[in-house]
């Protein structure tokens, strides 16, 4: 019982450690340009974490703004974050992802 517990939080470590991968299926695009990013100043420096700042979420029909968060640091790489990016006549939105 002991080892399954081990094996199955271990697998969920390695499950959250995986960047996060958009492919062009479940990519978010809209019609309408998000608003304005809003003004958000980072809190001080927490060693071991990464500031993620906020960005405009489609929801329906209209943009919802998600407050930025602290999200633990991983070495090696660096925080991209979240972001909408215009493409012709459409805006499409880039997850925020970890890259080396």
């Amino acid at each position: 019982m002991k080892t399954i517990r081990t094996t199955a939080l271990a697998t969920l470590a390695l499950a959250l450690l995986m960047p996060v991968v958009s492919s062009a299926e479940d990519a978010i695009v809209s019609d309408t340009a998000p608003p304005a990013p809003r003004a958000e100043h980072a809190p001080a420096h927490r060693d071991g974490f990464v500031w993620a700042p906020g960005y405009w979420e489609k929801s329906g029909r209209s943009f919802r703004w998600v407050s930025g968060t602290w999200i633990s640091e991983r070495r090696g790489v660096h925080w991209v974050a979240d972001r909408w990016e215009q493409a012709g006549s459409e805006w499409r939105y880039l997850r925020g992802h970890w890259e080396p």
